[in-house]
């Protein structure tokens, strides 16, 4: 159009148009955001579903009995029905049912999204399908579970033109009794499952409860007020509310029953729904269209219908699926507004978890595939186990001995090898009732197996057994007299009691040194964790671990096996008709004053080891009193056989001794000339043997020159042979004391210290790497590479990576977003 003057004009508006045109910018601004919002947060749903990650997301929650109207009102927040109810897809599994209103879909899309999987198939139209999918999925994972409920939920995302923008989950029905088929506590697994689900702060909880049920009997508003105490963020929904109109007639009884004061809470207002009761086939436009009937039908009830009305200014928003369904649609979107910058700082949280961890898994299929990178890790690993190992044997208290030591009786019962054998006392060492662990235990066993072998006396010999050992000798003219009976005696005892001492401590050291192997890693973890790890992160390495436990457990066997030979070498020395040990006078006196000595020996070696328990000094007197292998506090004097009271007394009796040429009708006394012939020699001393083994060969021709009268015969002599035999087991059981002070004390406690102590310090680093890491390399990465355990890793670093991405891409959506608000 022109002008007058020939000039074109800017066609113009006015303020009322401009203002109309703003608002419906506006109006068109606010909902493209919070379209954007809601589309966000259904894809963060989707891959907190399919990986498992735990978002606080604004969500709906759906409770309620069965039969109480859930499956129709998700058909009605939908805008159309897939005949949910008939398949009863809520009493067993979840459904989350994400809707999304799009103005393009004017027939409902529905998509599931796959198990384990962010991804959606494909788009599924007609509503038996929708239900069948359902049934199936669920009947699917029962099986597999072998359950009858299942939390794990079905995801179905709807787009259509009359859904609005919400996201709820639908959750199986309360039932008081299982059905016919299904496990008893069906109902306590579903009531359990609800409440899991119900449980998380982010998640509004909408409660359905029938309108024929009075608030007073409720079955399940107890169990919403056990999950959400105050109904702050709890929905309640009367269902089937035109099944109650018909007993309204006055407005006091409306308006008492719309406030349900007394019951709810003040401040708690519950919503009124009625939905259609025709199930017949019908369309989707007829469907929706009975729903907005319903809802006018309703309120010209409470108008109309009753007397005096109902107060529309306060009850009319809470009445009709009108309402209801716009209530949660503005809720939701103010859950999302407000939960936006916790949502944001918290995808980023989890997005540089999960790239550090995607980094780490890149790290180890990089190390996993390096053999030198392996090799040299593995190495000091070993190498840093073998150092703790020998700083706990030479003291050490970290890690807490409280802890990780043991007492004496935990030792003998977990080791499973008990007492020790022969010894019918219980040993029990100075500190047995402290736990102690590596140098301290295995000093605290060496006294122990020192009590325990000087509580074992030579046993009681038969006269059968001395008759047999003399009358051989004898018959043989043997030049081995009662001296060498009785040496005889003490070393096949020594070797019979002893042998089984000395293989039970080789045992008990080597349980003690097998514990080491843990101490050593706890010691190894809480050094890496204070300085950082030196050594590589070897934790996720199962099977290496496992070879060098392995390897360790052999190595302190093999020195178990080497320090039992040893030991029983050094009893074959000691016990061997060669050895000296039994004719040896390194003390004072003779074998008497060498009884007493040992018995000195014993004292002392018991008083060796510091007794640091709780009442210990109280209780050592008292347990040298008890324990036979606490000797008695004598204080009798040192003297040698033959010369003492005893061998006075036996000389009085008969003042005899052996002639160099025996007279036939000279009664052969020869228990006298043995004691005669023990006491010279103690004080000739070993130099005198040959000599002396000449005398025993004369008093052996005298005794069979006078008819072979022994040291066992019978009439007269029976008296007299007593005396003989005492004598015999006597000098016996002091060659048996003197056989195990050698041994004990000389020969056994160095060899075990040498034996188990110092190749644990000096050679256990080669022993180990010498198992370990003297093969080749496909030998080696067997312990570090299972078959296929490279696909694994593989696939894992794909999920990873699938994650980040997925989360990646909601992080830049929220960051939008956050601009926006």
């Amino acid at each position: 159009m022109a002008t007058p003057n020939g000039y074109l004009t800017t066609p113009t508006k006015t303020p009322s148009e401009k203002s109309s045109l703003k608002r419906h910018q506006s109006s068109v601004d606010s909902s493209a955001k919070r379209s954007s919002r809601f589309e966000a947060y259904n894809r963060l749903q989707a891959a907190a579903v399919a990986f498992g990650e735990k978002l606080p997301i604004p969500e709906i929650v759906a409770l309620g009995g069965q039969s109480d109207g859930k499956s129709s009102l998700l058909e009605a927040l939908l805008g159309f029905r897939f005949n949910v109810r008939e398949v009863e897809m809520g009493t067993r599994r979840p459904l989350i049912l994400q809707m999304v209103h799009d103005p393009t879909a004017l027939d409902p899309r529905c998509r599931f999204q796959e198990e384990d999987s962010e991804e959606y198939g494909s788009p599924v139209v007609s509503g038996t399908a929708i239900a069948d999918i359902i049934k199936s999925r669920t009947e699917a994972l029962l099986k597999k579970t072998k359950t009858s409920v299942s939390p794990n939920p079905i995801v179905m995302r709807a787009e259509y033109a009359h859904c609005p923008n919400l996201t709820i989950i639908d959750t199986p029905g309360f039932v008081l009794k299982a059905k016919k088929g299904e496990p008893e506590n069906t109902p306590d697994e579903i009531l359990s499952m609800v409440r899991s689900l119900a449980s998380p702060p982010n998640r509004i909880l909408l409660f359905l409860q029938q309108s024929s049920v009075e608030w007073c009997s409720s079955l399940w508003l107890d169990a919403i007020r056990e999950i959400d105490p105050t109904f702050r963020r709890t929905v309640i929904v009367v269902s089937k509310f035109d099944n109650r109109l018909k007993e309204f007639s006055d407005r006091w009884e409306v308006d008492r029953y719309l406030s349900a004061s007394g019951y709810l809470g003040e401040n708690i207002q519950p919503y009124f729904v009625a939905l259609p009761k025709d199930r017949g086939t019908i369309s989707n436009d007829e469907f929706r269209r009975q729903i907005s009937q319903v809802d006018v039908e309703v309120l010209h009830h409470l108008r109309d219908g009753v007397k005096g009305g109902f107060d529309e200014e306060k009850f009319k928003p809470y009445v009709g699926f009108g309402c209801l369904r716009d209530y949660l649609e503005s809720e939701l979107q103010k859950r999302y507004k407000e939960s936006a910058p916790a949502t944001l700082a918290l995808l980023e949280q989890r997005s540089t978890e999960i790239t550090t961890e995607l980094a780490r898994m890149d790290s180890t299929i990089q190390a996993t595939s390096d053999v030198a990178h392996l090799r040299r890790f593995a190495m000091l690993h070993a190498a840093s186990i073998s150092n703790h190992v020998g700083a706990v044997i030479d003291g050490a208290a970290d890690p807490a001995p409280e802890q990780w030591g043991k007492t004496t009786h935990e030792e003998q019962s977990e080791s499973g090898i008990g007492s020790w054998p022969g010894v019918t006392v219980d040993v029990k060492p100075p500190n047995a009732t402290l736990r102690l662990y590596g140098g301290a235990a295995f000093e605290r066993v060496i006294h122990e197996f020192r009590c325990a072998a000087y509580s074992i006396e030579c046993p009681p010999v038969s006269r059968e057994k001395v008759a047999n050992i003399l009358l051989a000798h004898a018959g043989r003219g043997g030049s081995r007299g009662v001296t060498e009976a009785a040496a005889e005696i003490a070393r096949a005892a020594a070797r019979s009691w002893l042998a089984p001492l000395l293989d039970t401590a080789c045992d008990r050291l080597a349980f003690v040194l097998g514990n080491l192997f843990d101490l050593a890693l706890e010691r190894n973890r809480s050094r890496e964790s204070e300085y950082g790890g030196k050594s590589g992160n070897m934790d996720g390495y199962i099977s290496f671990h496992a070879s060098l436990r392995h390897a360790y457990i052999r190595f302190v066997k093999d020195l178990a096996k080497q320090c039992k030979k040893l030991v029983r070498h050094h009893l074959d020395s000691v016990t061997s008709p060669y050895s000296q040990v039994c004719y040896e006078n390194d003390f004072q006196g003779g074998f008497g004053s060498n009884a007493s000595n040992n018995k000195f020996k014993q004292v002392s070696a018991s008083s060796f080891c510091l007794e640091l328990s709780e009442g210990g000094a109280a209780s050592r007197d008292e347990t040298m009193r008890d324990q036979e292998n606490m000797p008695p506090q004598t204080n009798s004097q040192q003297t040698t056989p033959g010369k003492g009271e005893e061998g006075r007394e036996a000389l009085r009796e008969c003042q005899m001794t052996v002639p160099e040429t025996p007279s036939p009708d000279q009664p052969c006394e020869v228990v006298y000339g043995v004691k005669k012939e023990l006491g010279n020699f103690v004080e000739v001393g070993p130099r005198k043997r040959i000599a002396r083994m000449a005398g025993n060969r004369n008093a052996e021709n005298i005794r069979l020159q006078n008819g072979g009268v022994l040291l066992f015969g019978n009439g007269d002599n029976g008296a007299r042979s007593g005396s003989a035999f005492s004598e015999i087991c006597s000098s016996a059981a002091q060659h048996f004391a003197r056989i195990r002070e050698v041994l004990v004390e000389r020969s056994v406690t160095s060899t075990l210290n040498s034996g188990f102590l110092t190749p644990c310090q000096d050679k256990l680093v080669v022993a180990l790497g010498l198992d370990l890491f003297a093969v080749n390399d496909e030998k080696f990465m067997d312990m570090f590479v299972a078959p296929g355990a490279m696909d694994v890793l593989q696939n894992e670093r794909m999920s990873l990576e699938k994650r980040q991405k997925i989360l990646q891409s909601c992080l830049n959506e929220f960051k939008s977003i956050a601009r926006a608000l």
